[in-house]
């Protein structure tokens, strides 16, 4: 997933000037007892956003094509509900969750290797197992390389392809991953006669090819893709803050003035930055390296104390302290070009000049030494480090000036209600164009990306919880935005199927590709609009995004927070402390 766009808080910041640490690969997301019998997975946060376990039978693991279809067809065979995995799991939803105790599994962990490059043609063939990082790094190696990605390296291509996951830019294709795919072979279930599975290998010929570019893992497991390469060449970066008084009149100009170009917006502080990245001819001076901060490791006992000072923040109601934190990381970030550096040691100032593959993406924090205890990305489970809501819709070019002008208003009326999602760096909006895929963006868009606070106690409201809410509603149904397929909350899938013109396409593939739902669940029925219950009514339930209020028991009463309408967005239904109503 942004996966790009993960937490952190001031403190945090400092640490990375004040020592050299390295990090822990996260822990495996799928645990089993001796015997491989009985397996649990959940994604890399070590929680899904209802906090249910998913459990399955076995985990599989092919090394080959041909052991894949094999696996398939074997659980076909016996009828077996069967999910894919990635090595890390980034996507938030439960789109890895088999159906029930007898689920199957499917890791693409070791489906690893880069099949073939030819530098002639400009493209490469890799197994859907292969890292972002790993694919950036080959190509480069053959003078080429993928014009546009996220920005977090610590994802499968065949899980990013999955959730739809991209980069920044409205030039040329545009941002998303898969709109560079040119050929892509996915193993599904098949009939008896077929062996129980087959390959269906797709080419930009085939019309199927825009259903298999972003799945969701219900049509098969994608076993190897061909990405339509360029050659490599040099970026120049500038960061610019401004006042975010004009950002909404500047935001959809800027997205056409810059090939790479995307906003981090600080709504509290009224500030906006600016990233003013094109690129330049491959003989400019520079060889620069973006080793993107919050993406680096932590000290784990530092994770801890920075998790339980925003804790007691929350505990007493402490905006003021949150504000300025978010005010000293924000400041620290800018003047250190966000981890930008001139030759890969230190930032001696802008433009920052350097080669593709050393700026698109980062995630040094998965570098190893074994030992969570130690060090460890911010977000992982196994320490007390940061634990998060994502909130990630896109809204379409053509209104996000409204959006970004209600929020302003919502500043206006509560100028402390977003200083926490400011301590997670703010909004990061990154421009997205319309896409063939059927599940794919539908139209050119912003697409913002928030992370916040999330309490370890289900029942337990956060500070200025009906700000976010609030913003939450407006995007996605104010404004029409469509969720990220790897991110959010289970309310902003609600009715989402719709949005997408071709849905009905999608799953008239998804019929003929699985006919009897072997790789489908509960959830990807739900999100699909095949059955209902993405909301799940219950006390306490809005408070994390399971459902939005419709009564006061969905907040939580005893702690003073009751349903009320929005502030500026009058059809909205937020958790409101009695104190602001």
């Amino acid at each position: 997933m942004r996966m790009f766009h993960k937490a952190f808080t001031s403190t945090l910041v400092f640490l990375f000037f004040s020592e050299v640490v390295f990090s822990t690969p996260p822990e495996d997301p799928i645990q089993c007892s001796s015997g491989n019998t009985t397996c649990t997975i959940t994604n890399s946060y070590g929680m899904f956003p209802d906090r249910s376990i998913c459990l399955a039978s076995q985990v599989l693991y092919p090394t080959t094509e041909q052991e894949l279809v094999s696996m398939v067809a074997s659980a076909a065979r016996s009828k077996s509900k069967m999910k894919v995995t990635t090595r890390f799991s980034h996507s938030i939803p439960k789109l890895v969750c088999p159906e029930g105790q007898n689920g199957v599994l499917i890791s693409t962990k070791y489906l690893n290797k880069v099949v073939k490059v030819d530098v002639a043609a400009r493209t490469m063939r890799v197994e859907s197992g292969v890292t972002l990082k790993d694919l950036i790094s080959e190509a480069a190696k053959a003078g080429l390389a993928l014009p546009y990605a996220p920005y977090w390296w610590g994802l499968t291509i065949g899980g990013l392809l999955g959730s739809g996951a991209h980069g920044s830019t409205l030039w040329g294709k545009g941002s998303s991953v898969h709109d560079y795919v040119v050929d892509l072979r996915i193993v599904r279930p098949a009939s008896p006669q077929e062996g129980y599975a087959k390959v269906e290998s797709l080419n930009e010929q085939h019309e199927e090819l825009n259903a298999a570019k972003v799945s969701l893992g219900v049509l098969g497991v994608i076993s190897q893709v061909t990405l339509k390469l360029e050659a490599i060449f040099k970026r120049s970066i500038t960061y610019v803050a401004k006042d975010d008084s004009d950002l909404g009149e500047q935001v959809a100009s800027f997205g056409h003035a810059h090939e790479f170009a995307d906003i981090t917006w600080y709504p509290s502080q009224h500030k906006a930055v600016y990233r003013v990245d094109d690129r330049v001819p491959n003989n400019t001076s520079g060889n620069g390296l973006y080793d993107f901060i919050p993406f680096r490791p932590v000290a784990s006992l530092t994770l801890a104390v920075v998790r339980t000072s925003e804790d007691i923040q929350e505990i007493v109601g402490d905006a003021n302290g949150k504000c300025l934190s978010a005010k000293t990381t924000t400041n620290t970030l800018v003047t250190s070009a966000y981890g930008l550096t001139n030759n890969g040691v230190i930032f001696t100032g802008y433009p920052v000049i350097g080669f593709q593959n050393r700026l698109q993406a980062s995630g040094t924090c998965l570098d190893s030494l074994q030992d969570a205890k130690i060090t460890a990305c911010a977000w992982d489970s196994r320490v007390k480090g940061e634990f998060f809501h994502q909130t990630t819709f896109s809204i379409g070019l053509p209104v996000v000036k409204n959006f970004i002008e209600d929020v302003q208003k919502l500043v206006q009326l509560e100028p402390k209600g977003l200083c926490g999602i400011e301590l997670y760096n703010g909004f990061l909006m990154r421009y997205v164009k319309a896409s063939s895929a059927y599940l794919g963006k539908q139209e050119d868009a912003l697409d913002i990306d928030i992370t916040y606070y999330r309490n370890k106690d289900p029942m337990t409201p956060r500070l200025y919880e009906d700000i976010l809410e609030e913003v939450e509603q407006l995007g996605i149904f104010k404004y029409g935005g469509l969720p990220h397929w790897g991110k959010n909350r289970n309310l902003a899938f609600e009715g989402a199927i719709k949005k997408y013109k071709n849905a009905e396409k999608f799953l008239r593939v998804k019929e003929k590709y699985d006919s009897e739902g072997l790789f489908s669940s509960t959830w990807t029925d739900q999100i699909l609009g095949l059955k209902d219950g993405v909301t799940i009514l219950k006390d306490g339930c809005a408070l994390e995004g399971l459902c939005i209020c419709s009564q006061d028991s969905h907040c939580n009463p005893s702690k003073g927070y009751y349903c009320r309408p929005g502030k500026v967005y009058k059809e909205a239904r937020v958790c409101t402390h009695w104190r602001s109503k």
